[in-house]
């Protein structure tokens, strides 16, 4: 089991000072927009992946005219104590520790705490390019495999090197290839490993999230989900071999595992042109809770479940469900903001199950 007991937050987003202690596993955070409940939710993601699920920059989670922010979260993990703190100081530097234990890499923390999160913004995995989906599925594997987040992390930095190298090729007139020789061996190496096991996971993932979809909606609809990869008709080697001329003209790598999809599709049409509000944002739903069900699997316990603003755009059936399976089917612990404090605790009190509100003010 995993439990987050209390959290500290200081000079972070619209937080000077203030403390929240969590007593029942279903929490509520309640009040108007603008009040901090999504910083409150991004602070508690901040202590399971060591960086803001909402920014890119650190310096943006930082308290307006203050310098450096502090998190402190105190978890139960499998009946042991775990505190995790993370302080970004004023020189930019963050630091990261578990029980006071420092971290050498801040990627060694990553699946330490187990953690799903779904946002209002998070819809545009549904919607948008592939590289929002490429991202979900990415952080869903670096939580299970070690080894998938440094190959990763190996590919991603080989492949914006072969970037800059392919500029330079033309704005330096350089006619030597050798060095993207090089970067060839390289990419195939991480990106080969990225591949195989984004193949293997997703052959068991995608019929979860379909199931799910089911469940969700009430119904059975026609929706079918795949993986898109160019590595499906070849070798890495060969791909980059085909593309390499192109690449050249064009000033960047344009075949790899970087260009990876799932495909949606319903009635056989592209799911998001085709897909009402409600269908598109229980397909979302559908992926998260596969995702958490699957670090449940892989961990034995459930990783901590925080909703943003769900309510919306989802009619009370589809509700119902979601929250039946979140709340009572699962035995993790669960926050869930809105602005409504009556409407969430009409939604708990109808589900039957003990939970705490937290009321923020402005």
């Amino acid at each position: 089991m995993l439990t987050l007991n209390n959290i500290s937050l200081t000079q972070f987003k619209n937080y000077s000072t203030r403390s929240f202690p969590f007593t029942e596993r279903i929490v509520g955070i309640c009040g108007q927009n603008g009040v901090g409940k999504t910083n409150l939710l991004d602070a508690i993601y901040y202590c399971c992946f060591t960086k803001s699920y909402f920014t890119r920059s650190d310096s943006q989670n930082i308290l307006h005219n203050t310098n450096g922010f502090r998190i402190e979260g105190n978890f139960t993990r499998q009946g042991d104590p775990l505190k995790v703190v993370c302080i970004l100081r004023e020189t930019g530097r963050k630091e990261f520790t578990a029980n006071d234990e420092p971290y050498e890499k801040l990627a060694a923390h990553i699946g330490r705490l187990p953690c799903v999160i779904i946002a209002p913004d998070d819809v545009q995995i549904i919607t948008g390019a592939s590289e929002e989906r490429r991202r979900m599925l990415d952080a869903l594997l670096c939580q299970l495999d070690a080894s998938y987040l440094q190959h990763l992390m190996d590919y991603n930095k080989v492949l914006q090197q072969r970037n800059g190298f392919l500029k330079s090729l033309a704005d330096k007139r350089i006619t030597d290839h050798k060095l993207l020789d090089v970067y060839d061996d390289q990419l195939c190496r991480y990106g080969a490993y990225v591949y195989s096991k984004r193949y293997e996971f997703l052959e068991g993932f995608l019929p979860l999230v379909a199931a799910f979809y089911t469940q969700i909606a009430g119904q059975t609809e026609p929706l079918a989900l795949s993986y898109e990869s160019q590595l499906h008709e070849c070798s890495f080697a060969q791909l980059l071999e085909r593309t390499r001329q192109k690449d050249i003209i064009v000033q960047r790598t344009s075949g790899g595992i970087h260009r990876d999809d799932i495909n949606c599709q319903l009635n056989n049409q592209p799911f998001k042109t085709l897909a009402s509000q409600g269908q598109r944002k229980s397909l979302l739903f559908a992926m998260k809770l596969a995702e958490f069900d699957t670090l449940k699997q892989a961990k034995n316990f459930p990783p901590l479940l925080l909703l943003d603003d769900v309510f919306e755009k989802l009619d009370a059936g589809r509700m119902h469900n979601l929250l039946d399976h979140v709340c009572v089917k699962n035995l993790g612990q669960v926050f869930i903001t809105d602005t409504h404090g009556d409407r969430i605790k009409l939604h708990f009190d109808n589900l039957g199950i003990r939970y705490q509100i937290v009321s923020l003010e402005k």
